[in-house]
């Protein structure tokens, strides 16, 4: 007989007599609702049978299953009645006592308390959570006979469904307080009956009592208790929504009715089911990218598919290929096949910033277009970051994926429900589901695009982070732009990584300029120590040291756990070219002289700077010998709006040529521009003048030179600028050893410019070979990274204390990195007991949940509004279709369209204002205009926002320093 059949027969309130009917759950003190303990139970129950059924992905089920004697049946039984058995803690005098009205009807049927104020301070020792813990291990052990090292591994599933598994000593000190749990005297018996019936009900009602004999045996792995205790949260939140579950008395339904309205109208989308992909591997991208006209599939692409296909089961696989590559397109194919293969129900592309993360949303709702789709199917998708609502791709699908969550008449004009009738599609429907938003619960969306952020996270002692596991652990991982997380950031991802390999999670990184050490440590972190043919030890450092020694380019490497590592070539692009170094002495008037003459024909000129600073420094100079109109800025001190605009404006004039057509400059045109046109935007410049910088960043910076072909021999490019060059300044290159700018050592460090300039000191010096792309992009970073002394003698000891300050930098973001890090997987069998303990509490993607991942210093944001000459507050006058100058009412919230538009205008504040003593005096100004009107929920676009209001000349002054700004040039910051 099915779990379901003997749950439809019965029905755990149909198990119960006495005054066990009697324990409540939940009360609505507004509408005195309540809702017995039993009933939420047996919804509890019902949902998480229904989450395995129709939600969680395959690959979650098999994990769960594979660590149970019965496998799939077993792990539907223990979901249910975990999720059944959940509050049991509630089933205590310290929290009936809590609502007096509810326990009196307890006393009046035997269940003898205090009154909440007679229990004191100590009540809150008895948290339900805990004290449920604290009760099924003494079901388990003194009516099954379990050993408490059993019972502890199921427990604490029960004991962590709030957030945070409890401590031994939080344990401890519930178990010194017994009257907590059960009234002592002439109601202890009943109070222990009712606890115990309660408990043996759910056994028999979800079919675990003739198992617990068999479970007693099992080590549950730690990754498994954590998904158990994620599916219990999520079937316990659904079922403590009342707009869903009705609280008693207007409740009349029967428990079967109840779920199936309830489950119809929250209309939860299902886990993606990815089928594999057929033909060759070119027919693979082919089919799921829209290739440009003459276009051929990439060599990359072709080998990340066949090593995909060849792997024993879906593992780690790093793509290590050049700038515009199709790395992103390789990343997706093999996700696909790795999600059918393994069951994955998701994908999380994980960018370095929201700059990224927004570029690559549209790119992936195109991808899951032309993904296979059955009739029916319904994807849920996320923009990860704390702006997506004003992202415009994405603020479509919130508009069209709101919807009201209320359970369904079942009976009513649709028809009586049955599962899987929540829809019928002719492909597969894109939404931003209701239920699925707010911080703790996005990340389940299955489809998601956003900032690494969300992926370190999960390395971060938290509350609820065990939603966070379940988010990843039934997705396809992509890390991009893996070069770019220093050490603090890496730290967080490595331990990211060593779970994600015990939850057997498919992960893709991807990489134009990874050093080779860093290679070995994402492998090692993933496979663990076990890997190899020898299953540890030398074998295993030596398969690990494969890994570091290889040297091909373009590389690919794969491993599954257990598995030992595996190192592919693949085929360079035709695609190469070779781009000529130059000194430039760090002076703004020479780089104008200099690019007088080479401008004489036009051209378009990219000038990479390392600091805002220098950006605005050196295009003021430009300006005065090119004019206004021929020089730009980008950088990231621009208000939201602005700096997107300046990327589709920089992606529309200097894109690739079948994009940007007729709009690309004629005559000359010179972006000046931060880290910011680095990485993720293909543009295309005729001549690069960069700062000097890490040399894998430098490689990133020159992906923007001459990237595309523009006629044969670059005919289509002025005369002198048909050869790609590169001018490296920032730096005082006239003393024995180069001297970078203090800002560029202030962002980068001295030791880190000095290993790139000695790498590229053969391409800057005598014969100035040129840098071969993509030949030479391997040899530069691994010579940049190696260990050991580079560069001429002459420069030995600038080096050598280089690199101390180096070393020691690199030790303290590692320790700093350590102090809210997440433990390693602990070993099968041992309880989560203290898993998150000493955490930072929640963690979300706000200004201060970015600073627990990244080492930087805390900044400061502010939506940013203009006050007009009469005092009254508008949106900045420039803005685009028609959302310029709207007024912002101080009295009463403001329009939606008003509030939108001006929460569009978030900008971050430069580093003047992280210094402890600016940002206090700072944050003081700002909340001197704090308007009361604009706080409720009719005005959520700018709660809780500081305001930021310019004059009329878009002026002000702030913590003794004098802003300005201006569409053009962004945010202006001098002394006051």
């Amino acid at each position: 007989m099915t779990v379901e059949r003997e749950s439809s027969r019965v029905g755990l309130g149909g198990r119960l007599t006495g005054p066990v009917r009697a324990v409540w759950a939940k009360h609505d003190r507004n509408t005195e609702g309540w809702l017995p303990l039993w009933r939420h139970m047996a919804d509890s129950a019902a949902v998480a049978g229904l989450l395995w059924d129709e939600w969680l992905p395959a690959n979650v089920r098999q994990l769960v299953a594979g660590a149970l004697p019965g496998g799939a049946g077993d792990g539907r039984r223990l979901v249910m009645w975990l999720a059944a058995v959940h509050d049991i803690g509630k089933a205590t005098p310290a929290f009936a006592c809590q609502v007096d009205q509810l326990a009196d009807v307890m006393r009046e049927r035997g269940l003898q308390m205090k009154t909440r104020r007679q229990y004191g301070p100590d009540r809150v020792l008895a948290a339900h959570a805990r004290a449920g813990q604290v009760l099924l291990e003494e079901w388990l052990e003194e009516r099954h006979g379990w050993q408490p090292r059993q019972s502890g591994q199921f427990a604490v599933v029960v004991g962590g469904h709030h957030g945070v598994p409890p401590e031994h000593g939080q344990l401890n000190d519930l178990y010194d307080r017994p009257h907590l749990l059960r009234t002592p005297g002439a109601s202890e018996a009943l109070w222990r009956r009712v606890q115990e019936e309660l408990l043996d009900a759910c056994a028999q009602e979800y079919g675990v009592g003739e198992r617990l004999g068999l479970w007693r045996a099992v080590r549950l792995s730690q990754p498994v208790q954590v998904l158990l205790t994620a599916v219990v949260i999520v079937a316990d939140w659904i079922a403590s929504n009342p707009d869903l579950f009705p609280y008693f008395p207007q409740e009349t339904r029967s428990g079967a009715e109840r779920v199936a309205a309830a489950w119809r109208g929250l209309r939860l989308p299902a886990a993606w089911r990815a089928q594999e992909p057929c033909g060759s591997p070119g027919e693979v991208v082919a089919a799921r990218f829209e290739l440009p006209p003459g276009s051929d599939v990439r060599p990359v692409q072709e080998a990340a598919v066949r090593l995909a296909r060849g792997m024993p089961a879906p593992g780690l696989v790093i793509v290590e290929a050049p700038m515009g590559e199709g790395k992103t397109e390789a990343a997706l194919a093999v996700a696909e096949i790795f999600a059918a293969r393994s069951g994955a129900g998701g994908l999380f592309f994980a960018l370095p910033t929201m700059a990224t993360g927004n570029a690559m949303f549209p790119r992936l709702l195109e991808w899951i277009g032309r993904l296979p789709a059955r009739e029916g199917d319904m994807h849920s998708v996320l923009l990860a970051h704390s702006k997506a609502a004003l992202n415009d791709d994405y603020g479509a699908l919130l508009r069209r994926g709101r919807q009201q969550i209320v359970a369904v008449d079942v009976d009513g004009e649709a028809g009586r429900w049955r599962p899987g009738d929540e829809g019928r599609f002719a492909s597969a429907e894109l939404v931003a589901h209701a239920w699925l938003r707010g911080r703790k619960k996005a990340m389940l969306s299955s489809f998601v695009a956003g900032t690494v952020d969300q992926l370190l996270f999960a390395g971060l002692k938290s509350r609820h982070l065990a939603l966070r596991h379940l988010a990843v652990a039934g997705k396809v991982v992509v890390i991009d732009e893996a070069h770019a997380y220093d050490t603090y950031m890496s730290v967080y991802l490595d331990r990211v990584l060593a779970w994600l390999g015990a939850y057997r999670v498919p992960v893709v990184v991807l990489s134009a300029t990874l050093p080779s050490s860093r290679r070995r440590q994402l492998v090692e972190a993933y496979a663990g120590s076990g890997a190899g043919a020898g299953g540890g030890g030398d074998a295993a450092a030596a398969d690990f040291e494969r890994v570091a020694q290889a040297v091909s380019y373009p590389l690919l490497t794969a491993v599954t756990p257990g598995q030992v590592p595996v190192v592919a070539e693949a085929a360079a692009s035709p695609r190469s070219g070779e781009v000529f170094l130059e000194p430039l002495d760090d002076e703004p008037e020479l780089l104008a002289g200099r690019l007088r003459a080479e401008l004489a024909d036009g051209g378009c000129v990219l000038v990479v700077r390392n600091t805002v600073r220098r950006v605005l420094q050196t295009a003021r100079v430009l300006r005065e010998h090119f004019g206004e109109e021929h020089v730009s800025v980008a950088h990231s001190c621009f208000v939201d709006v602005d700096r997107a605009a300046k990327d589709a404006a920089l992606l529309a004039r200097f894109g690739p040529p079948d994009k940007a057509g007729g709009q690309r400059p004629v005559g000359v045109h010179i972006v000046v521009a931060s880290q910011v046109a680095e990485q993720s935007l293909d543009v295309d410049f005729d001549l690069l003048v960069t700062d000097l910088c890490p040399v894998d960043l430098m490689l990133q910076r020159m992906g923007r030179l001459h990237r595309h072909r523009r006629g044969e021999g670059q005919v289509e490019r002025p005369e002198r600028l048909r050869t790609a060059r590169c001018l490296v300044t920032g730096v005082d290159w006239d003393g024995p050893v180069p001297v970078p700018a203090r800002g560029s050592v202030a962002v980068y460090g001295a030791y880190a410019l000095l290993r790139s300039a000695a790498a590229l000191l053969p391409h800057l010096q005598g014969a100035r070979r040129p840098v071969r792309l993509p030949t030479d992009i391997s040899s530069l970073v691994q010579g940049a990274y190696a260990e050991g002394a580079t560069g001429p003698a002459a420069w030995s000891e600038a080096m050598a204390v280089a690199w101390e300050r180096h070393e020691k930098q690199q030790a303290e973001q590692a320790q700093r990195a350590q102090v809210f890090q997440l433990g390693p997987v602990g070993p099968p069998g041992r309880p989560l007991i203290g898993w998150v303990a000493a955490g930072v509490g929640d963690a979300d993607d706000t200004r201060a949940g970015r600073a627990q991942v990244r080492d930087s210093k805390e900044s400061l944001e502010v939506v940013v509004v203009q006050r007009r000459a009469d005092g009254a507050l508008a949106t900045l006058p420039w803005l685009a279709k028609g959302l310029g100058g709207l007024e912002l009412p101080t009295d009463r919230p403001p329009s939606a369209a008003a509030g939108r538009a001006a929460a569009s205008c978030g900008l971050r504040l430069p580093l003047q204002f992280s210094r402890p003593e600016v940002m206090d005096r700072a944050i003081a100004e700002l909340e001197e205009l704090y308007i009361p009107a604009w706080q409720g929920r009719d005005s959520h676009w700018l709660a809780g926002q500081l305001i930021l209001a310019l004059d009329e000349d878009c002026q002000t002054s702030l913590a003794g320093f004098a802003l300005r700004y201006s569409p053009t040039d962004g945010l202006e910051v001098s002394s006051d």
